[in-house]
């Protein structure tokens, strides 16, 4: 098992590469250094961007004790919103186009003889780089946390992209077979709170929050580009979805063939990235961030849970609890944790939607997508035992990672690195809980029998087939 896992990461791994070398734009003095795949929020392959720079190892004298992680699927074929509203279309117009000739085009001669590489079946399914990329974060953790025993049980949600990269983390993770059991949540509409996909029990949130937002941007920051395409070639009329779809191809085409010619800075500047970079950004705020009063509302119960899975004393229970959803939930839990916030520093909650100006760039925001949301991003809440860390005293310290990087979290640093105290963690929950709670009210529930708290970690029918009226079902690895 252990070698053939090996072998298998190697060969992924070699075929991954090319995707992940970042792209230059550099003079004679200049270090300078772009990649577009760093710049694709919720398209972007899975990195690490180490920010904030600080290390992820434990500080000094500190041993982790247990830990809950929250991640989102790994790399797919393209999300079926994004193929069919932007990938299909300049897919089926390119193929329509006759009269253009490709090849004595710069920068877009290798549409000539390029080819769509997915297929309206792949739609949604794990690809082989998501598979990878899930094993790895499995191994990551068998490292980062070599002194706590294996969980005895994975959480995920129904859906196959999810399921598949539950598997393939387990994979990565154990060193026997059998040994792990990945439970799936059924994707229910009338499940409440208690779920990995709660918005979709939420009736006051909507797929479609943030789009007029977006399209504002998207229409800026594409304008010079179409113009500049159309000169090239007027005869296939570039459009702003044109432009957004065959940048996107860049992230999904990257994770299916390892590399992608839509990636290429001759085609697309730095800066052209960066604006789409911006759209996603405005789209994440106002759909499942701090531009949407509801976004803490659904993202409080899983870290309520969560903290409440890390503050027991209780020592017989897992010792690391991984769960696998959607792109939706783990923005709104940071959202409910106040993290990533634009407004933490100076200004007010009130006028955190001016921080994403729609005419204009805030470069300096602390919401990017492409930091917090990859494919397979994932936030860790850990609990540390201190003994002989100098300047504090000895006992339990709590700490956040956001792929692998600690993040400070927000009034409530009293221990050593990023890390707070337990009687801090405690207040700090307690405040968060203050702000979110409610999600049956605050959701508009029009269903029986909601609920406003998660129990899928802690109810025993939970994974064995016994519980009645829900749909957990166990898989076998």
């Amino acid at each position: 098992m252990a070698s053939s896992l090996v072998k298998e990461l190697l060969q992924l791994t070699a075929f991954l590469l090319p995707a992940i070398q970042p792209c230059s734009a550099t003079s004679l003095y200049s270090t300078y250094k772009f990649n577009p795949l760093e710049h694709l929020g919720g398209v972007a392959p899975y990195f690490e961007p180490q920010d904030p720079p600080a290390s992820p190892s434990t500080p000094q004298g500190c041993t982790a004790s247990k830990a809950v992680y929250l991640n989102r699927h790994a790399a797919i074929y393209a999300n079926d919103y994004d193929y069919e509203e932007y990938i299909d279309p300049f897919v089926s117009k390119l193929e329509n186009n006759t009269a253009t000739d490709w090849s004595k085009i710069p920068a877009l001669s290798f549409l000539a003889g390029w080819t769509v590489p997915l297929t309206d079946a792949e739609q949604e399914l794990l690809t082989r780089v998501g598979r990878l990329e899930a094993a790895q974060l499995g191994v990551t953790l068998s490292f980062r946390y070599p002194n706590l025993k294996l969980p005895s049980h994975i959480w995920t949600s129904s859906a196959e992209r999810t399921v598949k990269s539950a598997q393939s983390f387990v994979r990565g993770l154990e060193l026997d077979e059998n040994e792990i059991n990945v439970v799936s949540i059924y994707e229910s509409e009338e499940a409440g709170a208690n779920s990995l996909t709660p918005y979709k029990s939420c009736p006051a949130y909507s797929s479609s929050f943030g789009s007029d937002q977006s399209a504002v941007y998207l229409e800026k920051f594409t304008k010079p580009i179409t113009a500049r395409l159309n000169v090239l070639a007027p005869g296939f009329n570039f459009t702003a979805n044109d432009v957004y779809g065959m940048m996107e191809l860049c992230g999904y085409e990257s994770v299916i063939r390892g590399s992608s010619p839509f990636c290429d800075l001759d085609l697309f500047s730095p800066d052209d990235w960066l604006g789409w970079e911006y759209t996603a950004d405005v789209m994440y705020h106002y759909n499942v961030g701090y531009g949407n009063t509801i976004s803490g509302v659904v993202g409080l119960p899983w870290f309520n849970a969560s903290a409440n899975l890390l503050l027991e004393e209780s020592s017989d229970e897992q010792d690391i609890y991984v769960s696998f959803t959607h792109r939706e939930l783990p923005p709104m839990v940071f959202v409910a944790m106040g993290l990533f916030n634009n407004s933490e520093f100076g200004g007010s909650e009130a006028s955190v939607n001016d921080t994403m100006p729609l005419d204009r760039i805030n470069y300096r925001r602390a919401w990017k997508s492409s930091h917090v949301l990859p494919f397979l991003s994932n936030l860790a809440i850990e609990r540390l035992n201190c003994s002989g860390s100098y300047g504090y005293e000895d006992g339990d310290y709590y700490r956040v990672l956001v792929n692998s990087a600690p993040q400070p979290l927000s009034n409530c640093a009293d221990g050593p690195g990023t890390t707070c105290s337990r009687s801090g963690f405690e207040k700090y929950v307690q405040e968060r809980v203050d702000m979110f709670q409610g999600f049956s009210e605050k959701c508009g529930v029009d269903y029986k029998n909601s609920t406003d708290t998660v129990s899928i970690y802690t109810d025993p029918a939970v994974g064995n087939g016994t519980a009645v009226g829900k749909r957990y079902e166990a898989f076998e690895n």
